[in-house]
């Protein structure tokens, strides 16, 4: 079982907004109990990253959500602005900690603890005792599965069925394809330590084949990924937006592209779409 979030004991139940220099708490591992002394009596306060954790706990928000300004982590904060757009009631609040990846604090071991993978984004429930949900893709179908519950943006396994397959389909789709492919694209050109013309072409090429999927998907007759007749906005559809929305980065020109650019249109026009953007602005 991967951790969750409670078995992070402090060494004292009540948390104080001073962190007293007699703060420390363990994590664990998926291999066994890893234990950090963040801070002892003789100790200066505890780290950033140990706050961090002990944030999380302390916090009477819903979730937490530890993202950053990159497709993947777009996905997960534009489904969550849509749902708090769509279930007003739920008072679905969230508190954001955005991760500096550049600096490699997504390797650390309080955030590996988390997530083995060393990725963002990564998702904790508190309302279901500090659940932590890794991975993309799941973070999403978590989120369906236990706070949209009138299915405004996914689909009944049980009473439609086939909808929810071709959703399935499109969301795997660019979780192996589009967002790996293209991750590499904007490698090869914006952060390769040398000029690899190869490596540009290769990861472009397969980029703007991927997206030819996508634009034959939508000759079909649809708006949307999935669902009946011309579909219905999906968790499909947030799954791979983020990463069209960076086409210029893998050097793609979306005009070649006609149809998938109309539907990056319809998205950007959502409010929830631009919402979740704003949660992690990127840098100038």
């Amino acid at each position: 079982m991967y951790p969750r979030a409670d078995h992070l004991p402090l060494t004292s139940n009540k948390i104080t907004s001073s962190f007293g220099h007699n703060c420390a708490f363990r994590i664990h591992t998926t291999a066994g109990l890893l234990t950090e002394a963040l801070t002892h009596p003789q100790d200066p306060k505890p780290t950033g990253t140990s706050l961090a954790l002990i944030h999380y706990m302390a916090s009477t928000k819903h979730f937490m959500l530890y993202t950053g300004p990159t497709p993947n982590g777009y996905k997960v904060s534009v489904y969550l602005e849509e749902l708090r757009a769509a279930y007003p009631d739920l008072k679905l609040d969230y508190d954001v900690e955005n991760i500096d990846i550049s600096t490699n604090r997504q390797k650390e071991p309080w955030f590996i603890a988390m997530s083995p993978n060393g990725r963002i984004p990564v998702f904790v429930d508190r309302s279901r005792n500090n659940f932590v949900v890794f991975e993309t893709a799941a973070i999403l179908l978590y989120l369906a599965q236990h706070y949209d519950k009138e299915h405004k943006f996914w689909f009944d396994p049980e009473t439609s069925p086939n909808d929810y397959s071709e959703m399935l389909q499109w969301i795997f789709f660019a979780h192996g394809g589009v967002g790996p492919m293209q991750g590499q694209a904007h490698h090869f050109h914006l952060a390769a330590p040398e000029d690899i013309p190869y490596g540009k072409k290769r990861y472009t090429d397969e980029t703007k084949r991927l997206y030819g999927v996508l634009e034959i998907r939508l000759g079909q007759g649809r708006d949307w990924l999935a669902g009946p007749g011309r579909g219905v906005v999906s968790i499909a559809d947030f799954n791979v937006a983020p990463w069209i929305l960076s086409h210029a980065r893998a050097k793609v020109d979306l005009d070649e592209f006609p149809l998938l650019k109309a539907w990056l249109e319809r998205l950007e026009a959502r409010t929830g779409f631009q919402a979740g953007l704003a949660v992690s602005p990127r840098k100038a």
